[in-house]
């Protein structure tokens, strides 16, 4: 391979993982012109077309999906690389890729970050929020978080922190309306706001501990979004009852601005993981964000349900 290829295919890389060659370009410290001109390059050379390229959005065609598939195991060993070299500093140092979804970041990473890149401070952070789950390999992550019960089983897994409740809540407003719900069955007859996990078709489940089991309703949505702040913002307004992890709603609960909704019916899950693909390396600058994150995050259990 010709080795002015090398650079172009990495930028292809980080064009197709963002759709967007002005984020692309933002990353890697390049003008948006001047990385569109290095994959027209890499395209000529290879004959083929790789990005579908309008005024609204970039796309990756059938066979630069195939030939990134491709690629990425050789990007990924170069990364390997020049992680080894970092191992060589005395500090830890290198970009840190880290996928996980916005309650994660609102609720583990973003109130300790700061913290961690004042004692490491040659580690860059890079955070790609997603609610949908993630190939890290193929994305060129170096690890994601989600809750335990989402992990599969071919990754290394670490808790960071205690067990979440997931809870429902709703406003006064909403309540006097339309009634207050007894039983989880109840919310079939209610509006609801819910979280869109991925661009298609994929709900947040709403689930509920009831008799000693775990069950799932179906809820019926009034309001659907793929941002939290937004769905609890809703059922301040009284769009309908709202369901996410209680620490996300606690403030509003605690000030009386949210109502809980169905408290005694709350499910608990485990801890949110940290993972990474199973190998026998593991970065020196993943390690420290491993332990540095564990240390901050002390395992306590959730509220009991109120009487």
């Amino acid at each position: 391979m010709p080795p002015e290829l090398l650079p172009a295919i990495s930028a292809f890389a980080r064009v197709a993982h963002h759709e967007s060659f002005t984020r692309a370009a933002r990353e890697l410290g390049v003008s948006p012109s001047a990385l569109s001109q290095t994959v027209r390059t890499l395209e000529g050379r290879l004959g083929v077309r790789l990005l579908d390229r309008t005024t609204r959005r970039v796309g990756v065609t059938e066979i630069g999906r195939r030939f990134l598939a491709e690629a990425q195991t050789g990007l990924t060993a170069i990364a390997r690389a020049v992680d080894a070299v970092d191992e060589s500093r005395e500090a830890p140092a290198g970009v840190l890729r880290i996928n996980l979804s916005r309650v994660v970041a609102d609720l583990v990473v973003m109130p300790h970050l700061g913290q961690f890149m004042d004692t490491y401070p040659d580690v860059v952070v890079e955070l790609h929020c997603d609610n949908r789950f993630k190939d890290l390999i193929a994305g060129g992550f170096d690890a994601g978080f989600r809750l335990g019960e989402s992990l599969a089983n071919d990754v290394v897994a670490v808790p960071i922190g205690g067990p979440h409740r997931l809870a429902s809540f709703a406003s006064a407003a909403y309540l006097a309306r339309h009634g207050v719900p007894r039983t989880p069955a109840d919310l079939l007859a209610h509006r609801c706001a819910c979280i869109r996990l991925d661009q298609e078709r994929s709900l947040m489940r709403w689930d509920f501990e009831q008799d000693g089991r775990l069950i799932e309703v179906e809820a019926t949505p009034s309001m659907i979004s793929n941002d939290a702040d937004l769905l609890i913002e809703g059922a301040r307004q009284g769009v309908g009852i709202g369901c996410h992890f209680e620490e996300l709603v606690r403030p509003d609960l605690d000030s009386g601005r949210l109502l809980p909704v169905l408290e005694a019916f709350w499910p608990t899950f485990s801890a949110f993981h940290l993972y990474y693909p199973s190998r026998v390396h593991v970065p020196r600058k993943l390690r420290v964000f491993i332990d540095f994150f564990r240390e901050r995050h002390v395992s306590t259990p959730p509220r009991n349900p109120r009487p």
